[in-house]
Parts: structure tokens; sequence; C-alpha cells
């Protein structure tokens, strides 16, 4: 999967440009490591200050009261609004990326006009504004709701802008099919396009879950109780604050990183589930009377009833008796084909045609009408 997406974006390089990209690896692997190396000794053996490498420093950020009292709980804060702000965010996002749709001047001046204010202003300010707004108006949980708000606002513009292009996206074809059916723009938007949109973003949406999830960092700013937050408070107490803020970036990492799984396994699911499965069609012969013509030999070695012609209708015969350009036809004429009733007639052992009762009882010999003597009753 990697070397064909590759293939797409460059180039497949030569022998030489691999060699290039060798040496360019082995280079940046070596800058890195003696980096890595210079930060360590710095950690190790600080100008004024404590080497932040001894034990005595990281036991405090990783014992199990560290868990339990500050990172769980600060994960836990965290997640919590990460859930709210996205359940928000789409809904917010439905709402005004339709309104923008909609055929109504008016209502799409006025979405228009919010999504691209909550795109233009940053997510900080609003966490700050609505913090200040929801303290002074006496709410409860100040910083968790402004935090809330803040990224339902932010992330919904994106959710919207997503809904718009998604339903841009979509062939033409069916808002024409849709309006000559009689529907109107409306009932077209919300009953055929907005539907398709909303699962082919999807993938994207759950990409946004990693941004909301690390926007709730921003909430520390604010005095919210986030994982951030603890773990910063967990380091005041120890005088650890570079260990602690070390673990809650592995937290972070892990968090997010599981994230981006999901949003590339979502796409693989998605499209397992919407691909219908397709018959094979039939290919022709590779010459009239090729051995490989596996239907012509079958049909042929079926018989021909007592006192009768050949059957006009075969049984099913899978091969390469079918031309390309009538290979429906062909089949229909050469092969049973479920479509065609007529294909289904089945003939007894002495060529006679056999009618099926339509209660499911067992086939019995349709017997042609006899005429009767004039004068008989």
């Amino acid at each position: 999967m990697a070397s064909n997406e590759s293939a797409v974006l460059f180039d497949q390089p030569g022998p030489k440009g691999r060699k290039t990209i060798r040496i360019v690896n082995w280079v940046a692997g070596i800058v890195f490591a003696i980096v890595l190396v210079l930060m360590l000794m710095r950690l190790h053996n600080p100008p004024d200050g404590e080497n932040q490498l001894s034990w005595e420093l990281w036991k405090p950020a990783l014992d199990s009261e560290a868990w339990t009292d500050f990172y769980l709980p600060g994960l836990w804060a965290t997640v919590r609004a990460t859930i709210l702000a996205v359940i928000g965010a789409v809904a917010f996002g439905l709402v005004f990326g339709i309104g923008r749709l909609l055929p109504s001047l008016i209502i799409r001046t006025v979405s228009g006009a919010i999504v691209e204010f909550a795109r233009a202003v940053p997510v900080l300010l609003l966490m700050i504004f609505f913090w200040r707004w929801f303290a002074f108006a006496g709410l409860p949980s100040p910083a968790y709701w402004a935090v809330v708000l803040a990224l339902v606002i932010y992330n919904g513009s994106v959710v919207a802008e997503l809904v718009r292009s998604g339903v841009g996206n979509l062939p033409n074809g069916q808002r024409e099919a849709s309006l000559a059916l009689g529907l109107t723009r409306t009932q077209s938007l919300m009953q055929i396009e907005v539907p398709q949109a909303i699962y082919a973003m999807l993938p994207a949406a759950v990409t946004q879950l990693v941004v909301v999830l690390k926007d709730t960092a921003l909430g520390s700013i604010i005095m919210y109780t986030d994982l951030l937050q603890e773990s910063r408070r967990l380091g005041s107490m120890y005088f650890n604050i570079l260990q602690t803020l070390v673990v809650a970036a592995v937290v972070y990492f892990i968090a997010c990183w599981l994230l981006s799984r999901l949003a590339e396994w979502l796409p693989e699911r998605m499209q397992r589930h919407t691909a219908a499965p397709a018959e094979p069609e039939p290919v022709a012969p590779i010459a009239i009377m090729d051995p490989s013509n596996v239907n012509q030999i079958a049909v042929a070695k079926e018989g021909v009833p007592l006192g009768g012609a050949q059957r006009q209708y075969h049984v099913h015969h899978r091969g390469t008796n079918a031309s390309i350009r009538h290979w429906r036809q062909t089949r229909y004429d050469q092969g049973y084909d479920e479509t065609h009733p007529e294909s289904q007639i089945k003939f007894d052992k002495n060529g006679k045609p056999l009618r099926e009762n339509p209660f499911g009882d067992l086939l019995k010999e349709a017997k042609p009408k006899e005429d009767k003597p004039k004068g008989s009753k």
C-alpha cells in the first residue's frame, strides 16, 4: 500500500536517487543522535540546577499515586470536554453547514458570516472571553463550559466547511435526478445530498477529534483542571515539572495516535461495507471452436430429447460462451438466467416441459389439452 501511494505522489527514484536518499537518511539519523546525546548531557549536568535524569525526580512522576490522583482525573477531564465538544461541534457544523447551502439568501448570508467569524477568532481568545463572562454571571464550572463552548464554535465551523465541501463534491447528476423526480431544492439537499456528504466526511471528522483533544490543553490557561493542568500541579509539588510534563506528553501522544489509527481504519471499513459484490462477467472464447469454450462443450453433451430437437434453453453452464458485445443476450439464449422465466423451463427425461406449482409442490408434467370429438360431453 505504501509503495503504491508513493508512486502516485512522485516517480520512483533510480539507483542514483536511492543512493542519495540513503545518504541523507544516514546523515539525518547521525545529526539526530548527536542532538539527543547533547540534550541528555545537558539534563544530566545542567549549569545551575539539579540532575534532571535522577530517579529521585522521576519517581514521584511515575508512582501509582501520581496516576490515581493527578494523571487519570486530568485525562478524564480532557476526555469529557472532548466528547461534549465533538457532539456540539457536529451539531453546530450540520446546522450552519446546511444553512450555507439552502436556497434562501438571508439564511446563507447569516450562516456564512457566523462560520467565517468562528474560523477567524483564535480558540484561546474565545475561551478567555467565555470564561470571564460565565464567571461574572455566576455559572458553575465556568472554565469547563468556556473550554467546551470555544471548542464547539471553532471546530463546528470546520465541520460546516466539511459538509459544504462534501455536498459540493457530489456528482451534479444526483441533484438533477432528484429535481426531475419532483423534489424541491431543499428536499434534495436534506434527503439525498447531505446524508451522502455526512457519510463521506466521517474520516475527516474523526481526524478533527485529534485537534479537539489537543486544544483542550489550552484550558489550563483559564485554570481548567485537564491533564496538562494536573501534571503542572504535580510538578509544582515535587519540583519536577519537566518530568511530569514529559509523562503528560506521552499520554497525549498515545491518545492522539489511537484516534489517528481510527481515522485510517474507518475509510477501509466504510469501503468494505459500501462496495457491492460484483459477479464476474463472462469472457468471450479465444477462438470459435477453442476447447476452452466449456459452455459450448457442456451444451453439446446435454443430448437431444427423444423425438425432439435440441433444447432452446439450456441449464446454466459457466464458461466463456458469451461474446463481448452481446454477452447478456448470449447468456439468456445459451444458459440458465434467473431474470428470464422463459429460461427456467425444465424438462423431464422424455423432453417434455414441466410446469412449476406456484404453491411449492412437486413439479408436475404439463399435459397438452386434447381435442374432444364432436358431440362428446
